[in-house]
């Protein structure tokens, strides 16, 4: 994909590849599928990043923008399904 991770330059380095990890992680469940476990993971960790639920609507709005992939609904339909299950979006 040609298009750019939202991130803050005030995060440190790890913090900046955490992110663009969870963002791969919701390219995935749409381009491949991915396994819950590992999302939600992912997605505990870019909470612990970004804390502030407006912060994070503006990011992943951001890259929905970018993408066309909705963070939101994925998150939304991993938090439904049970542990173990892949996520496809």
């Amino acid at each position: 994909m040609e298009y750019q991770y939202p991130i803050d330059y005030h995060w440190s380095t790890e913090e900046i590849v955490d992110v663009i990890k969870f963002f791969e992680h919701i390219e995935a469940a749409y381009e491949r599928g991915i396994e819950r476990d590992v999302l939600m993971a992912s997605y505990r960790r870019f909470k612990e990043i970004v804390p502030s639920k407006s912060e994070e609507k503006k990011l992943c709005g951001e890259f929905e923008e970018n993408s066309g992939y909705s963070s939101y609904r994925t998150i939304k339909k991993a938090k439904e399904s049970e542990q173990g299950q892949m996520i496809k979006m």
